[in-house]
């Protein structure tokens, strides 16, 4: 959505070489999918809108849903200079850690080999070797992010990131299609 809104010019960024260690991105004006009024709705529909689709207990679905999508906007709280608007684009907060790039790196390494650790254990691998490929490919994406060069302009950064979102969405459905099985160890070991 972000890159949606900063390719029609409703939100807005500069590209500023050195803006932190991190990254070049001054994002001067995100109040619809970087505040936190916003972000709380947003994970609220989300989350509606996969539990109207799972079976079962859709309360659940969509709570977990929504605290996971919202979990975003912590971190992003975490790494972000002072960018996050609390309401409409005033009072804004980020603790800064893509200023210092030898905390925010590591950090952001160890919170995906986490997450991509913790989702082998909740699912049994057909063939564990694309899947971790797959997280191998994902570091080397957020290597990139961090040390390769900034982009040419704004509406680039909004079509690299729009670009990037949809083929990593194609590439980890075909994972979980090919890698991993449908059932999973405790719906297995239930049955």
């Amino acid at each position: 959505m972000w890159s949606v809104l900063v390719l029609l010019g409703v939100e807005k960024l500069h590209i500023v070489p050195g803006f932190t260690q991190a990254n070049s991105y001054d994002l001067y004006y995100m109040p619809y999918t970087h505040g936190l009024p916003e972000s709380i709705v947003l994970s609220l529909i989300l989350g509606g809108a996969v539990a109207w689709f799972a079976p079962g207990r859709r309360g659940a679905t969509a709570m977990l849903v929504a605290a996971a999508a919202f979990s975003h906007w912590i971190l992003d709280l975490i790494v972000h200079v002072p960018d996050l608007p609390l309401y409409d684009n005033t009072a804004k907060v980020g603790f800064g850690l893509w200023r210092h790039i030898i905390l925010s790196f590591p950090l952001e390494i160890a919170l995906l080999g986490f997450g991509a650790w913790l989702y082998a254990q909740t699912e049994t691998l057909k063939h564990p070797a694309v899947y971790w490929g797959f997280v191998i490919f994902l570091a080397a994406i957020q290597v990139y992010a961090n040390f390769g060069p900034p982009p040419a302009s704004e509406i680039a950064m909004g079509v690299m990131a729009l670009a990037f979102y949809a083929v990593l969405a194609a590439l980890a459905a075909a994972v979980e299609r090919y890698a991993v099985t449908t059932a999973t160890p405790r719906a297995v070991a239930a049955s």
